[in-house]
């Protein structure tokens, strides 16, 4: 398998799971402090939104290089 029929699958992978669940998210750190033996940590969660156009957009790139992946 080349390299340009792996990024197709990926991106085809990557659009449906965009699609599937619109977005991701993960918890960063913002804050710490220690005071003696306490520990305060402060995390707060972000959530990145994955638009619609980009997991058709994807889907469709990675289907179009497939196909010109098999003519070649």
């Amino acid at each position: 398998m080349n390299a340009i029929k792996l990024v197709a699958i990926f991106l085809i992978a990557a659009g449906a799971l965009g699609l599937l669940y619109g977005g991701f998210s993960y918890t960063k750190e913002t804050s710490s402090a220690n005071i003696g033996p306490l520990t305060l940590q402060v995390k707060e969660t972000e959530r990145v939104n994955i638009p619609l156009w980009v997991g058709v957009g994807a889907i469709v790139g990675g289907i179009v290089l497939l196909v010109t992946a098999r003519k070649s």
